[in-house]
């Protein structure tokens, strides 16, 4: 299950992008999972996260959503389209909220986000975040 999204700057720290489609999620890589409502926590839906690091045990990710109105939020950057959506549609990520994942909540790896995505990525969580 999918521990509660917490700041991004908490967990600052180095990230490479360094996916390798083995059956272990690696930064780079976008797993489904289980994703609790900041709201209500009891309740989620599963979804894609964008795997962008490890703390201990878990992996930390940035959920992804496909809905349009996250354009022009500061907080959410688009990583363009992929085959972890089976509609193809844009895809965002949530940059100020980091989950973490326990390695077996994982229900299945979706894909690999391009470097050039992920380095975009990476490159925000540096500037804003604090990590290196």
């Amino acid at each position: 299950m999918s521990g509660h999204g917490r700041p991004t700057a908490e967990f600052a720290r180095t990230i490479a992008y360094a996916p390798d489609l083995d059956g272990a999620a690696d930064p780079g890589e976008i797993v489904w999972t289980w994703v609790p409502f900041e709201e209500d926590p009891q309740q989620g839906k599963d979804r894609p996260v964008l795997v962008v690091g490890r703390d201990g045990d878990h992996l930390l990710g940035l959920m992804l959503s496909s809905k349009d109105y996250h354009r022009g939020d500061s907080d959410w950057q688009s990583i363009g389209t992929g085959s972890w959506d089976a509609d193809r549609r844009e895809s965002f990520v949530r940059l100020d909220r980091v989950l973490t994942v326990e390695e077996n909540g994982i229900r299945r790896e979706g894909a690999v986000c391009e470097s050039n995505r992920f380095d975009a990525v990476a490159d925000v969580l540096r500037e804003r975040f604090g990590w290196t």
